[in-house]
């Protein structure tokens, strides 16, 4: 077993990891005064009253609950070009973005470099688990990793994705030569300006090094299985190129091109082992461990919204195991899994005490927050659900992050979470309040129906709450592999609309002031155009995730998914 590559030694980093989650109480009242004596001068801190206190009691009883709509004109100012400190202590020195897909816009996210911080460490200790299971000798790593568009705001300061801000800065480049392989792909692949032209050389430059990959990894589940789909259609045209030496035309990217022919050799040889290896394939299952036969795990962030996809990721990775990466968001890191071998559907998080101060929102009902006093980290209960609040080092205090999780137990004395939905994302006509959960559990009840057609698969969902109509009723659009019997699909609506079980839903279904579900399917390749319509935007194709639920607010959406329907079906009378 590998303990120790360059820098990084394996068993300290846990050793740490174990000292800090044992005094869990301790270490958050550390880190909280820290982010205050930090932050304490600010414009935002001192106009509440704080004073310089840093006890978590003063804290609480000065500082609101907000949410991202509460610091949006702080943020705007720093993004105007206000250099004062009006969040943060420490300089900004760029702006996050988010995907936009759940809000319908980006939103702006203070960026400094304690977020880099936080991030190499939470990489560091995922790293860590992770190699103790599976461990890496020197090789390579089958990264699908995008940067993404980046401009300059009106202050002049550099605004891109938290992942890009992270992939690009000499901490993120120094952390990754000592904990993990290298990536088979140049950065001019990474950042390139074409998601197209860098997924076809991401493929093309993990076969040239087929032998030497140990995983293969995304930030996202839907990103591997947006990159396998593509690896169906092109994988004779990547024979060719390397059979030939002679990178495809469609490569049109000038630094793209030069980085990737600069690797590339005729090699007849590699070209037809991977054309027989693809002709032997029953329906592309195993491909992954077919091509890349040193490679031990797949891993991303496949919890939340990512679920979906394990399934059809789970068919490429065939016998490899697929393991879930970090817990945290735009605004920040949250938890780390220290359990790889644990399947993405239990997989569960151990929060770190250090990386920030946490408190938690107790919850009654489905996904409804009765806005009870938040209770702090050690104090939560296990089997209760919870939203997180986060106070950050880089200009976030008391923050309603959204995300509703599960406390499943304890390592040492911090909570190992599991994530459960965002809870703002919910399906409401009248008094009823579904969450992203309850939406995933309709259609994975409804799809039960669909594995008894041979090879029908639902590629992609989403949702719509239709006040247009009278009354308003839920929309689900379905993207489907195949055509399916439209016997099947009525099953599907009916079976949908019986599985809300939201008190408001069903006694608003009873009454009649919410109208049937609608199941609309949609023509192949629409979720694709719904990923280009974001990417178009500036979001990388590493940080997007398909919106599960579509508001008035994402016209262009909307238009692109009703422009494309081919079915519709209405459920039946309600009982």
């Amino acid at each position: 077993m590998l303990e120790k590559k360059g820098n990084f030694n394996m068993e300290r980093v846990i050793q740490e990891f174990d000292e800090v989650t044992r005094n869990a109480s301790r270490v958050q009242r550390d880190t909280l005064k820290m982010i205050l004596e930090e932050n304490g001068d600010t414009e935002y801190l001192q106009g509440l009253g704080l004073g310089g206190r840093t006890d978590i009691e003063s804290f609480r009883a000065c500082v609101p609950l907000v949410t991202h709509h509460d610091l949006e004109p702080y943020i705007q100012r720093i993004v105007d070009g206000d250099t004062a400190p009006i969040l943060t202590g420490k300089p900004v020195t760029s702006i996050s973005l988010s995907s936009g897909t759940t809000q319908g816009k980006p939103k702006y996210v203070v960026f400094n470099e304690e977020l880099v911080h936080n991030t190499m460490q939470i990489y560091r200790i995922s790293y860590a688990f992770r190699n103790r299971k599976f461990p890496i000798e020197n090789g390579k790593a089958l990264q699908f990793i995008y940067g993404s568009k980046q401009f300059k705001t009106k202050g002049g300061l550099t605004a891109t994705t938290a992942t890009t801000n992270v992939y690009r800065s000499h901490q993120f480049k120094s952390t990754m030569r000592d904990i993990q392989s290298q990536c088979t792909s140049p950065d001019e692949v990474i950042f390139g300006s074409d998601f197209q032209q860098s997924l076809y050389c991401h493929l093309l430059c993990g076969l040239l090094y087929a032998d030497q990959v140990q995983f293969v990894s995304a930030t996202f589940a839907h990103s591997l299985v947006v990159a396998f789909q593509s690896f169906e259609k092109d994988w004779e045209e990547l024979c060719r190129d390397i059979k030939t030496g002679v990178l495809s035309s469609r490569i049109t990217n000038p630094s793209i091109r030069n980085a990737v022919s600069a690797i590339l050799r005729p090699d007849p040889e590699l070209a037809d082992s991977i054309y027989r290896k693809c002709e032997g394939l029953s329906n592309w299952y195993g491909v992954i461990p077919e091509l890349w036969t040193n490679a031990k795990y797949v891993y991303g962030i496949m919890t939340g919204s990512m679920e979906h996809y394990t399934r059809k990721l789970g068919h490429y990775a065939g016998r490899l195991p697929l393991v879930c990466a970090e817990y945290g968001s735009s605004e920040g890191w949250i938890a780390a899994n220290v359990d790889p071998l644990t399947p993405p559907d239990t997989a569960n998080f151990v929060v770190l005490p250090d990386i920030g101060f946490f408190e938690f929102i107790p919850l009654r009902g489905s996904g409804n927050c009765a806005l009870s006093e938040p209770i702090g980290l050690t104090e939560v209960q296990v089997g209760e659900e919870y939203e997180i609040v986060m106070t950050t080092f880089a200009g976030l205090y008391r923050y309603r992050l959204g995300d509703v999780v599960r406390v499943e137990d304890f390592y040492n004395s911090t909570p190992r979470l599991k994530f459960i939905c965002r809870g703002n994302l919910i399906l409401s006509i009248n008094i009823d309040k579904n969450t992203e959960k309850d939406l995933q559990l309709a259609v994975d009840e409804a799809t039960k129906l669909l594995s008894a057609e041979k090879k029908l698969d639902l590629l992609d969902f989403t949702s719509h709450a239709d006040m247009a109509s009278d009354p308003g009723h839920y929309v689900i659009f379905w993207e489907l592999n195949t055509d399916a019997k439209d016997e099947v699909l009525q099953n599907c609506c009916d079976c949908m609309d019986r599985t809300f079980i939201d008190a408001g839903y069903v006694g608003s279904r009873k009454t009649g002031t919410i109208g049937p579900l609608e199941l609309r399917v949609v023509e192949r390749g629409t979720f694709r155009k719904v990923l280009y319509h974001y990417l178009s935007r500036g979001t990388s194709v590493g940080q997007f995730k398909t919106p599960r639920c579509v508001g008035p607010a994402n016209k262009v959406v909307l238009e692109i998914l009703n422009g494309h329907v081919i079915k519709r079906f209405s459920s039946m009378a309600y009982d």
